[in-house]
């Protein structure tokens, strides 16, 4: 993790945020980017409390943070233009940061009690399925290489086919092959599912392996950039991007999207909402949940652009 500023350094506890990024890296097996944003949310913390309450901060301070302390600082940064989802997940590192203060005391002392302010409910928007497809074949078709263009294919195909995310795709290695009727992902918080692989992602990968002028074998990245090393998931996003300026597709037409679409056309046609989260690795049905209002959504769309009185 990067060093703080010094200005946070003078309050005791910054070294107690410290070893916290280090409990959530090695202990939690968080993200690099999870670590971050959260350490980043107990240092405002920490600097807002001491300007609050004019003195240094330290484990007792946090362990007796009251209510009204708590909303004084989620009013401080949603003043500074935070987004109500962000603000909740702002509290959300919080809580953590007081309950990883209190285990390191000793103390079974809980986090304030404040309500998390409320997310406007947002829908995905899937991408139809000749969308999804053109994109992907223009990807094929735009990349500097052939087989760039193959492992391009096969990535996106991979994110509709089988409703994986951008990080689950690329962190595959070459154990995968050969490819058989279904493929073990790991996702989020090391949580392994099966998903099946439909002849036309086969077909893709197979052909990528074949154009590949690196080695794929054991531990190495299936999908691997134009040097041979792993490959960056921001290369991914600007193909999509590039192609989807091409072909005059809308901006919210994102790999993200693709796997939305996955699920949502799923639904679409009759799968089992259960089947429909054990596919995409959702922790909690209520995840799931939200693609039977995408779905209800599409299929207003059509009929208001069809029905003769809509």
């Amino acid at each position: 993790m990067a060093d703080e500023p010094g200005e946070l350094n003078r309050h005791p506890a910054s070294a107690l945020a410290a070893r916290w990024a280090g409990y959530l890296q090695h202990d939690r097996r968080r993200s690099v980017h999870t670590v971050r944003a959260y350490v980043a949310t107990a240092h405002r913390l920490i600097e807002f409390l001491g300007e609050h309450r004019g003195g240094e901060i330290g484990s007792a301070e946090l362990l007796d943070l009251a209510p009204t302390d708590l909303r004084a600082f989620l009013a401080q940064r949603r003043a500074g233009g935070l987004s109500a989802a962000s603000a909740a997940r702002e509290l959300s590192g919080v809580r953590a940061f007081i309950k990883f203060a209190a285990e390191q005391a000793g103390s079974h002392a809980l986090p304030p009690r404040t309500r998390a302010p409320k997310r406007p409910r947002t829908l995905p928007r899937p991408a139809a399925p000749d969308e999804a497809m053109e994109l992907a074949e223009n990807a094929l078709e735009a990349a500097s290489a052939p087989w760039i263009g193959a492992r391009d294919l096969a990535i996106l195909l991979l994110l509709y086919g089988a409703g994986l995310r951008v990080a689950e795709a690329l962190s595959l290695t070459a154990r995968v092959l050969p490819l058989g009727a279904t493929l073990r992902v790991t996702g989020k918080r090391n949580k392994a599912r099966i998903v099946p692989v439909v002849p036309a992602v086969k077909e893709a990968i197979e052909a990528y392996v074949a154009q590949c002028p690196y080695p794929l074998s054991g531990d190495a990245r299936l999908f691997v950039g134009a040097r041979g090393g792993p490959l960056n998931p921001d290369l991914v996003r600007r193909s999509v991007a590039a192609a989807r300026r091409r072909l005059g597709l809308p901006e919210t037409l994102t790999p993200h999207a693709l796997r939305h679409s996955f699920a949502t056309h799923l639904l679409a046609r009759g799968a089992d909402l259960r089947a429909i989260q054990e596919l995409l690795g959702h922790a909690s049905l209520s995840s799931t949940q939200i693609y039977t209002a995408v779905d209800a959504a599409r299929l207003l769309d059509v009929y208001r652009h069809a029905h003769p009185r809509a």
